[in-house]
């Protein structure tokens, strides 16, 4: 597999390749109309951004292989798939760190990773500055920061509260004044819509880009014209994420409609994550229900060779055959 990063002269990770992939993916997606113009480096850009959450490097490397733009690392899939814990802000910064320090080890440099950073793990800007400098360290290109309280709710579950709107600036300058990579991305989220409405999710939005966001997720939308109202909102030049969570508030859209109506960025937060539970969950029960044998449950499983490739199994073999016979 191909190492994600290279060490600079002082020992820490290189990030500029990721950040700077991620705002030319950006500005070509924004720019382009019909989806046909380049993203810097002679490709083609797909009509909308694509961007896959993963559990932990093995599903990291199975979305790019995939042909996704981005990586994710969810809030909720940290809180759930490495913790069991429900996503109620229970998880820590380090534990999040955990999971992006072992997918940017494996996946491409110029792969940008999407971290969410939640409210940003403390009440103080001092934490929210170190959670920033942490995840340039750890190579990721981007992180979202939200607008809940700390005491933070699915955003896709009701009784959601969230902090002024003065308050929320706070915390993205906060952020902006913390990055050492200036093509690191900070995202905005806002959760207002479910709280207050649209009119004040609209003003959020544009109050959070005025004090340096560099784009916004509005989260929870339930209408496709919501997203033409960010864009209008927001002008033709900041990106715009959609959140196409499954079981959520937000009707599952194609990336050509989500394109049509402003949206820059299509989100897939935890849909490997579910069809693996399900997919674990039937082949534990069949194990358990037919005395030990799975083998009706083997369509469903990657095979040994599926699983090297993955992995790039034989030339981390090959590499110790050639060790030991030398």
């Amino acid at each position: 597999a191909a190492m994600r990063r290279g060490s600079s002269g002082g020992g820490g990770v290189v990030t500029t390749s990721a950040c700077k992939r991620l705002r030319q993916l950006f500005s070509g997606v924004l720019s382009s109309s019909s989806g046909s113009a380049s993203g810097g480096s002679g490709d083609l850009l797909p009509p909308i951004l694509k961007c896959a959450g993963a559990l932990n490097a093995y599903t990291a490397l199975q979305a790019h292989q995939a042909g996704f733009d981005m990586i994710y690392v969810s809030g909720g899939g940290v809180a759930l798939g490495s913790m069991g814990y429900p996503d109620l802000g229970i998880t820590t910064l380090d534990d999040v760190l955990t999971d992006v320090r072992r997918i940017t080890r494996v996946v491409p440099p110029t792969t940008p990773l999407l971290v969410d950073i939640d409210t940003g793990f403390g009440t103080s800007q001092f934490a929210i500055k170190r959670a920033i400098k942490d995840m340039i360290s750890a190579g990721a290109a981007a992180v979202h920061i939200e607008d809940q309280v700390l005491a933070k709710r699915c955003g896709h579950r009701p009784n959601k509260a969230v902090v002024s709107t003065e308050e929320m600036c706070a915390r993205i300058s906060a952020a902006v004044e913390a990055r050492t990579d200036p093509d690191f991305v900070i995202m905005a989220r806002t959760d207002a819509l479910a709280v207050e409405g649209i009119d004040s999710a609209l003003e959020r939005a544009k109050a959070y880009v005025d004090a340096g966001a560099d784009a916004i997720f509005p989260e929870a939308l339930t209408e496709l014209e919501q997203y033409k109202a960010f864009r209008e909102k927001l002008g033709p030049t900041v990106p715009i994420l959609a959140n196409m969570t499954e079981f959520g508030k937000t009707p599952l859209y194609t990336g050509e409609q989500l394109k049509t109506a402003g949206a820059t960025l299509a989100l897939y937060p935890l849909s490997a994550f579910r069809a693996q539970s399900r997919a674990a969950a039937e082949v534990y029960a069949a194990i358990i229900n037919d005395d030990g044998n799975a083998r009706a449950e083997k369509e469903l499983m990657h095979t040994r060779e599926q699983t090297y490739a993955v992995i790039d199994y034989h030339a981390y073999e090959k590499a110790m055959d050639d060790a030991e016979g030398s």
